[in-house]
């Protein structure tokens, strides 16, 4: 949520920097409800200060011996007048919560300028692209060819968008969640929680979610959850009314979770094979920090993403996403996007993202600031590190042979067992 001094401050600069995003703040609106509020807020204000002095004056008047009774009666209307007045405000202000809750973070000044990912920015990029005297197959027929990766079955079990792994292919994503989670505890200073699948609306709400986002849930209403889509929201919730000393920051976190999303609006988008899916595996990477490390963090985290690819020998390039591209909370994010062979293309593997103080806010995330002593809101960045379904993918296109055999590198062996090479049965 954004900060509602700076709103109040310069609304018209807010609203220009909201339409650098493509979202067109509603000046009209807000101006309506800042002044009802003012009005409000004075008016309650006033009547707790003449009900503080008429009951000074029955004070008095006692002592002098006179009659209080009318006094009496001006203070017991002025409770009741106060009581609606504060009543009017706490509704005033539940109606602007709202209206702030809809609205998106705004974007910092180093994010390229635009209106889609067209004008997205290629930061860097990695590693060699395959070359093939052969005609790669996609990830879907190599899961046939090694009857490993079944969409029939998981159509029966569930719908569309679920996929059965099975066999070596069920063991190497094992083997890519343990590798990405031992990467970055051990080299990268990550502390690993394992952390509900279900959460309530509050917690939605916290990261950003909810309300704009109900739709992409999967809402199981008798019992007040939602399934998680991301590690981000039970992660970055753990701060939730918290408040850190200044030495206990970064605090680092490193989580394992399957996501859940219903894919609203992404109809007849990736429909073949595990690039889409309702259920899929993430290892998520979560920093609570400091609001003069955030953009230092950011690029850190998302080199630590980077460094699983680098490792695996997947070629990449980072991507700093437009204003217009970005997500709701975000105020600057990079995108990673991995190579495809059968797509011809990178793909999205990981976004990494600054959220500023607009989580925190929302959350009432806090650490003391040792300078004033005071506690001030955090600053929140998580990014993937990295998407597991879609690191298989990658894997198997980028290291397959023309007989269909597929080459494990070497950084995974390990968690292989040794094997380095996964043969069709």
């Amino acid at each position: 949520m954004l900060d509602p001094h700076l709103l109040r401050a310069d609304p018209q600069a807010i609203a220009r920097a909201l339409a650098n995003r493509g979202y067109q703040f509603d000046l009209p609106t807000y101006d309506a409800l800042e002044s009802r509020r003012k009005q409000l807020q004075v008016q309650a204000q006033e009547l707790q200060t003449q009900r503080n002095q008429r009951s000074k004056e029955i004070g008095a008047a006692k002592a002098r011996g006179e009659a209080v009774e009318p006094l009496l009666a001006a203070v017991a209307d002025d409770g009741l007048r106060l009581k609606a007045a504060e009543t009017a405000l706490a509704a005033l202000q539940a109606e602007f919560e709202t209206f702030l809750l809809g609205i998106p973070n705004i974007p910092h000044e180093s994010v390229p300028i635009g209106d889609d990912e067209h004008s997205n920015v290629e930061v860097r990029r990695w590693g060699l692209l395959p070359t093939f005297e052969f005609t790669p197959r996609d990830h879907v027929d190599l899961g046939q060819l090694h009857r490993a990766m079944d969409f029939e079955a998981a159509a029966t079990i569930a719908s569309g968008r679920f996929v059965v792994l099975s066999g070596m292919f069920a063991r190497l994503q094992r083997a890519l969640t343990q590798f990405m989670l031992d990467t970055h505890a051990e080299l990268h200073g990550y502390r690993e929680v394992y952390v509900p699948f279900l959460v309530n609306a509050d917690s939605l709400r916290g990261t950003g979610q909810l309300p704009k986002f109900k739709d992409d849930l999967f809402e199981i209403p008798q019992q007040g959850f939602f399934l998680i889509p991301t590690a981000e929201v039970p992660v970055t919730n753990l701060a939730r009314d918290a408040i850190y000393a200044a030495d206990e920051l970064p605090l680092k976190y490193v989580c394992h979770t399957p996501c859940f999303r219903s894919e609203a609006g992404s109809y007849g988008r990736d429909t073949r094979g595990m690039i889409r899916q309702h259920q899929f595996e993430k290892v998520e990477l979560v920093q609570l920090v400091s609001p003069s490390e955030s953009f230092v963090q950011l690029e850190a985290l998302t080199a630590h993403a980077e460094a699983i690819l680098q490792k695996l020998e997947l070629p990449y390039r980072t991507m700093a996403l437009s204003s217009g591209d970005m997500g709701f909370a975000a105020t600057k994010t990079y995108d990673i996007e991995v190579w495809l062979p059968s797509q011809n293309t990178y793909r999205e593997i990981s976004s990494c993202s600054n959220f500023g103080d607009f989580q925190a806010r929302r959350l009432k995330a806090r650490w003391r600031n040792p300078a004033t002593g005071k506690p001030e809101l955090l600053h929140t960045l998580n990014g993937s590190g990295l998407a597991v379904g879609r690191t298989l993918v990658a894997l198997l296109e980028n290291f397959q042979k023309a007989d269909g055999s597929i080459t494990i590198p070497p950084a995974l062996r390990p968690y292989m067992g040794g094997i380095a090479t996964l043969v069709k049965p």
